[in-house]
């Protein structure tokens, strides 16, 4: 039987139905792999710093090399100041980075795939975006959509920037959404491959092969895309947080 590529994406109620408010609030597969997420990300970096030493081990080189990368990336990206928001970043980073690496584990949902997940993950980082801004410069966050131009085409700019802006909420999430899909969908196209030319006969047996070498290339492009994803959406997320901290992108 063909495997259903699109049915590992498919959410699924754990437990009994909750509703709240007339909502659905049941407790999912997609839940469970969020908690998961994040019991993971705490558990590897309490492990690693519980007990610090001069020269250190594995994990903790690990935990050091992650901190120094995530406040790198913001450095470059906002600035000194923007390293108030080290804590912000770096759980955004390892959410998503765990996210999409723990999907790649056969039967592990993938969280980073359903855009409801990343399209919240979105709204966050703007609405901080826009506090951040209102809260440093207050109406003069405004200038942020008031680039420098001739008088009579700067009422066009303005309506540009804020459709530019608001573009974001998709941008930003479907790149990770659709990254993710595109992705595990392949991977398991090819994989059904694999089932149904190993089930049709002798003959076709040996055909099996090529779909399951492209398994490993896929898989292996995957991890590879599942880093670039995570950085890509926290490295978009330092960019916008050094507009609402310094306007037009300047910082020192």
């Amino acid at each position: 039987m063909a495997l259903n590529p699109m049915e590992q994406f498919e959410i699924h109620r754990i437990g009994p139905p909750l509703h709240l408010f007339g909502y659905d609030v049941s407790f999912t597969n997609q839940s469970l792999f969020m908690c998961l997420v994040v019991g993971l990300v705490t558990l590897f970096f309490a492990v690693a710093v519980s007990r610090p030493k001069l020269v250190p081990g594995r994990m903790q080189s690990m935990a050091e090399i992650s901190y120094e990368f995530v406040g790198s990336m913001i450095k470059s990206a906002a600035g000194e100041d923007g390293l108030v928001f080290f804590p912000f970043v770096f759980s955004i980073f390892f959410f998503v980075l765990f996210s999409n690496f723990l999907g790649l584990v056969p039967g592990a949902f993938t969280v980073t795939s359903q855009i409801v997940v990343t399209f919240a993950l979105t709204v966050l980082v703007l609405t901080t975006v826009v506090i951040v801004g209102f809260a440093r410069h207050g109406l003069g966050f405004l200038m942020l959509f008031v680039p420098k131009a001739p008088w009579y085409i700067v009422w066009l700019l303005v309506i540009i920037e804020v459709i530019s802006f608001l573009s974001r909420l998709v941008s930003l999430s479907v790149r990770l959404f659709a990254n993710m899909l595109a992705g595990h969908t392949m991977l398991q196209v090819f994989a059904g491959f694999v089932i149904g030319l190993g089930a049709a006969g002798l003959f076709l047996k040996p055909l099996a092969i090529a779909p399951m070498l492209m398994i490993l290339f896929v898989g292996a492009l995957e991890m590879l895309v599942a880093f670039l994803q995570a950085y890509v959406f926290a490295v978009l997320t330092c960019i916008y947080l050094n507009e609402a901290l310094h306007l037009h992108g300047e910082h020192h």
